[in-house]
């Protein structure tokens, strides 16, 4: 256990002791009041469900203007809660998780890609030492041990890609799937047929099975289980849908009829409506459950996406075609989805034009269950909470990124606000003219407005950059 854990959990040990002794007293001087009534969804702690969408980017939901999907589930959540429209991820799904999990910048702690050093304090833990049952489910990705999921913090797991490798030679028949460009090994296993880890239990599931609904249907279960046994909860729900292999669903014509989809990398492209569609289902079957279990006031719901979506999608949005960008730092690889839905608490149809990065999300949902976050942490997040309160709270000026590509030594680095956006290669950009960044703007032409922001961003990646290091300490 290293040093920042054992501090914390000794402070929670102390304060403990303290609560007992001080409710001993009480007792003792024949108080007989009842102890709250727990199931009173008003007086208990709330639950957290944060849903991750894999390869999902801004322009691919209806709800903020995109034209190709039909996404009824995830537009009701809007229009019940809270919709951003300036929420920035990492351009890749093992940094974006990094992030969240431990609202740091990945210039802090980022080791290496499909890794969390388990030094690091997570939010899970942190949910876990409160008395939180945690749960994580989908796609993991961040260490091949299997004691992974718990040492960063889950009591409960239903993953993908823990132990096994992503694709593996179950149903490989090369009569049927000859010629070049299919997957060395295999099948990628993640959809029909999935390989999935069930606490520590490796399963192969049936040809006909389908990863995401299996997924799905734990979530379920975890959320009942735990709801009636009267335990709050925190799910960190991250989806397998839309990352390719672009293949059909169990709602698709030809689901089990076109198995070479999953034998390729990329799959069919054609398929990535049918797994929008899909996905919006699972994220409507959690809703609905929370509805059914009379929990839904009583639980914050947070959706968004880990990422930009992959090529070679090309989405309609407001009007214009958009292609995925994955891995890109531009919007297309950064931007992406961002929804909050707590009825009682956040007011119903809202639209938030704050800018919200990654990091955000850790100190957010252990600020809503009344959390407190060590200060040794020295978090880079900033809570969300006052923003779904309707209140103003602490906008952020800007967002930084500090991304490494897998293979590569130089990281891709900027920081950005509303409008423009700073590399530090000196690469300056007024992204809404130029979302593509093609057009570097001109230094020594810059109005006075844009030359203030320049030089703010200038020393904000100067700042950060001065925290690297060397080796994550243990």
């Amino acid at each position: 256990m290293n040093y920042r854990i054992a501090k914390y959990r000794m402070g929670m040990a102390w304060k403990m002791f303290l609560s007992s002794i001080i409710l001993s007293i009480v007792i003792a001087c024949g108080d007989q009041k009842k102890d709250r009534d727990q199931s009173s969804p008003t007086m208990q702690r709330p639950n957290v469900i944060f849903i991750l969408a894999d390869d999902l980017g801004y322009e691919t939901m209806a709800m903020n203007g995109g034209e190709s999907y039909a996404s009824p589930n995830i537009d009701k959540m809007a229009m019940e809660g809270m919709r951003f429209e300036h929420c920035y991820a990492q351009p890749q799904c093992t940094p974006s998780r990094v992030k969240l999990l431990t609202g740091m910048y990945n210039v802090r702690n980022y080791v290496n890609f499909g890794e969390l050093d388990t030094s690091q304090v997570t939010m899970a833990q942190l949910f876990r030492d409160a008395g939180y049952v945690t749960g994580v489910a989908g796609k993991w990705q961040l260490g091949k041990n299997p004691d992974n999921p718990d040492q960063l913090g889950f009591d409960d797991y239903m993953l993908w890609q823990v132990t096994q490798p992503r694709v593996d030679s179950i149903g490989w028949d090369p009569e049927r799937f000859p010629g070049q460009g299919y997957q060395a090994g295999g099948r990628d296993n993640r959809y029909s047929q999935p390989v999935l880890d069930h606490n520590g239990k490796v399963i192969t599931y049936d040809r006909e099975d389908y990863g995401p609904k299996l997924i799905n249907d734990f979530s379920l279960d975890f959320i009942e289980r735990n709801s009636k046994a009267k335990k709050p909860f925190f799910l960190f729900y991250s989806m397998i849908l839309t990352h390719c292999p672009f293949s059909p669903t169990p709602d698709s014509p030809d689901f089990m009829e076109n198995d070479t989809t999953v034998m390729t990398y990329k799959g069919e492209a054609k398929y990535f409506g049918d797994m929008v569609a899909y996905m919006d289902k699972m994220v409507g079957n959690i809703d609905r459950k929370l509805e059914e279990l009379g929990i839904a006031e009583n639980t914050l719901v947070i959706f968004t996406g880990d990422n930009g979506t992959d090529t070679p999608i090309v989405s309609r949005f407001q009007g214009k075609d958009v292609a995925g960008g994955k891995l890109l730092s531009t919007d297309a690889g950064t931007r992406v989805p961002l929804v909050a839905k707590w009825p009682g608490t956040i007011e119903k149809g809202k639209t938030n034009s704050d800018l919200v990065d990654f990091s955000d999300f850790m100190p957010t949902m252990l600020d809503a269950a009344d959390i407190a976050v060590p200060k040794t942490l020295n978090l880079d997040g900033v809570s969300c909470l006052p923003q779904l309160r309707g209140e103003k709270g602490k906008p952020r000026d800007w967002v930084y990124s500090w991304y490494l590509y897998p293979g590569r030594k130089v990281p891709r680095v900027f920081a950005r606000n509303h409008r423009y956006k700073l590399y530090d290669t000196g690469e300056f950009y007024d992204v809404p003219a130029d979302n593509l960044e093609e057009r570097p703007l001109d230094l020594g032409s810059l109005d006075q407005n844009a030359k203030a922001v320049y030089l703010e961003l200038k020393k904000v990646l100067e700042e950060k950059a001065k925290t690297r290091l060397d080796a994550i300490p243990k």
